[in-house]
């Protein structure tokens, strides 16, 4: 311990009398289980925090043998004997919650905290318990809370619920015996510029609130039937107890599969839309699926996939896609599929807004798994797949049931035509390869090479599915999606160029020569997407222009990935006519958390440095169908009318790019600060 942590433990709030800490629990009881409970590891459910904090908060009371007298402590530090109290009652709960997960000494690291040292009381039987829940923003910072440390989740509830002074907090978290109470306030205090001035009352709301909650039942059917099972097991164990003494049991190959607590909902309570229902519904998306599978009516599997959802037992993997909730079912859980699928058993849910993958493999020894995706708002393309399995390489998709056909083909391979995809009756296509890129966690901004001419290293093939609908919802409608790692693929479109005086292209399927020929050259920065919740990517040619030295034409796009939760992120690519068909454009900006190149943000001017075959360097920008002049300042200063500029820079030139616009108003370069600097 330092000297500085001695010191603080030092000064620290000492005991206080009994009846006064009772006062200080049943006064500040909300205020300390609100404090527990998001200090919790996120891995727990919200069943088991909000009872685990109920319970530390009520262990904090000292044993009866503390003094009746009240110390003597420092007055003007603690602010009278009832700050003091307070202090001294949020210092144990602060220990008990971090000490929760604490391994005693000499405990293997490998296995969990032993459960004899975890509070027992109180104990809730037939029922479930939920905070009420709350709004998108209370999932963003659900979600943060739990990538950061413990101590880090608790100095920011002091800081931002209680509004603790910086001292006082590194004084709790000292005498809690965590090491680094400093790095826990920073990393607290970069929580809070990541959520903004909103932390405190996202903390006050609901979502957080463990004394008001919820109350759901645990599944009854199986609670009377095991009612009922109990006194036949009774005698059964009876008879049987001294011929299994004998004997003994039977030896095991491989360990049991771990279980979950009670399903929300029952098996039978699953809904399941009837097989002919999207042929005759004007809501094309998960909710016209129907329940497929040779598996569909295994009530154990079902059972199981629910029990492990609604309380996934310790190692199960559970991945969910930014902002997407992992809360138990709810009544309107709809069955998608059930079946075997490679050397795993597959389960897949839909409730309204998510949809949900369970999967067991075929060895009781490995975990299974849990994957959640957002799919609400979902439509003909965005909801025509599921991916249901993933091994080798390789990844097979359960294909919605008015798809009439389906094709492989080569994003980079424009000229040549799609390949036939074997699809089982149920919708299980053939394994397909997965895109470059699967095994990495590069993000939407990872591309090392943004500032030159190259494109994203590894990338010779990109396979895509090219589906076509069944003529009984849409005739002749063919499109393309593409796998980014999550269950649903994404819906790629194009928007060509703007015609002369025609007016603004909406986005279209990706099917047509040109969209092919634009997508090419594009295309392999779509692995850089992965695991980010990407809907749907556009690609908008914008416009394009006569290069200097009749060096050839260049045109100008904008990529924009749309997300699931509303926000997105768009590349701009530069490419020549001179370059091979595939070559991968130019990336000159980005940007993220962004309107542009959507229909809200329809308008977009952009600038890149470029060099002739003479040597000679230059600058050149272009803008949208809107655009009627472009400026320059900086290195380079020039104002040229229309929607296209060429001009002299020299090498390395930081300048600002600005258009106008037909109504008058003033337009920023897309990615102008990643442009200026590289």
């Amino acid at each position: 311990m330092s000297a500085s942590q001695r010191r603080r433990r030092a000064e620290a709030p000492r005991p206080v009398a009994l009846d006064q800490a009772e006062t200080v629990i049943v006064d500040h009881y909300t205020r300390l289980v609100r404090l527990a409970y998001l200090t919790l590891p996120g891995t727990l459910t919200r069943h088991r925090r909000v009872l685990t904090a109920h319970a530390l908060v009520q262990r904090a009371l000292p044993g009866f043998r503390a003094r009746r007298a009240a110390p003597k402590v420092p007055e003007p530090r603690q602010g009278g004997a009832g700050r003091a109290g307070t202090a001294w009652m949020t210092e144990r709960v602060l220990c008990a919650v971090l000490a929760h997960d604490r391994r005693p000494r000499g405990w293997p690291s490998q296995l969990p905290p032993p459960r004899g040292l975890r509070p027992m009381l109180p104990l809730v039987w037939g029922l479930r318990l939920f905070p009420r829940a709350g709004g998108t923003e209370e999932i963003e910072l659900a979600q943060v809370l739990a990538q950061v440390s413990a101590p880090a989740r608790a100095a920011f509830v002091l800081c931002g619920l209680d509004g603790l002074p910086r001292t006082e907090v590194a004084e709790l978290l000292a005498t809690a015996d965590v090491p680094d109470p400093e790095e826990a306030l920073r990393t607290a205090e970069g929580v809070k510029r990541s959520v903004g001035e909103a932390a405190g009352a996202l903390l006050r709301s609901q979502e957080f609130d463990a004394c008001s909650v919820q109350t759901r039942p645990t599944d009854l059917l199986r609670r009377r039937r095991r009612f009922r099972l109990a006194w036949c097991a009774a005698g059964v164990v009876v008879l049987g107890g001294a011929a299994l003494i004998a004997v003994g049991p039977a030896p095991s190959d491989e360990p049991s599969r771990p279980s979950g607590g009670p399903p929300a909902i029952s098996a039978a309570a699953l809904l399941r839309t009837p097989p002919g229902d999207w042929a005759d519904t004007s809501r094309v998306d998960f909710t016209a699926w129907p329940a497929r599978g040779s598996r569909a009516d295994d009530r154990a599997l079902l059972t199981r996939a629910l029990s492990i959802w609604t309380d996934p037992p310790r190692g199960t993997r559970v991945d969910s896609t930014t902002t997407t909730s992992t809360e138990p079912p709810s009544r309107t859980t709809q069955l998608l599929y059930a079946d075997d699928v490679g050397r795993e058993t597959v389960v897949l849910f839909h409730d309204g807004r998510r949809v949900v993958r369970y999967a067991e493999p075929d060895s009781a020894s490995e975990p299974v798994s849990l994957d959640f995706a957002r799919a609400d708002d979902a439509d003909v393309t965005t909801a025509a797949a599921l991916a249901v399995g993933r091994e080798g390489g390789k990844v097979r998709y359960l294909t919605a049931p008015w798809i009439a056909q389906a094709q492989t083909r080569d994003l980079l391979r424009p000229n040549a035509p799609g390949r036939p995809l074997d699809v089982s009756d149920e919708g299980l296509t053939a394994p397909v390869d997965e895109p470059p890129g699967a095994d990495s966690d590069s993000g939407p901004n990872s591309n090392s090479n943004s500032g030159s001419g190259s494109g994203p290293n590894s990338c010779d093939s990109l396979p895509v599915l090219q589906l076509r609908s069944s003529a009984r919802i849409v005739e002749k409608h063919a499109f393309l999606v593409a796998d980014l790692g999550d269950l649903s693929p994404v819906h790629l479109s194009y928007t060509p160029l703007p015609g002369s005086g025609a007016p603004a292209r909406q986005p279209r399927e990706a099917t047509g020569r040109a969209a092919l020929l634009s997508w090419a050259r594009g295309a392999c920065r779509l692995p850089q997407l992965r695991g980010s919740g990407v809907r749907s990517v556009n690609h908008w040619d914008f416009a394009e222009q006569n290069l200097p030295e009749d060096a050839g034409r260049a045109v100008w796009s904008c990529t924009r990935a749309s997300t699931w939760r509303g926000p997105g992120s768009v590349l701009i690519q530069f490419r020549t006519s001179t370059e091979s068909a595939t070559a991968p454009a130019k990336l000159v900006g980005q940007a993220r958390s962004t309107a542009a190149c959507s229909r809200f943000g329809q308008h977009v001017v952009a600038g890149t440095a470029w060099t002739a075959g003479s040597g000679h360097r230059y600058l050149l920008a272009a803008g949208s169908r809107q655009v009627t002049g472009i400026s320059v300042t900086g290195d380079v200063e020039t104002d040229r009318r229309g929607r296209t500029l060429a001009v002299r820079a020299p090498k390395d030139a930081r300048v600002t790019v600005r258009a106008r616009l037909t109504d008058g108003a003033s337009l920023a370069e897309v990615g102008a600060a990643a442009r200026a600097a590289r």
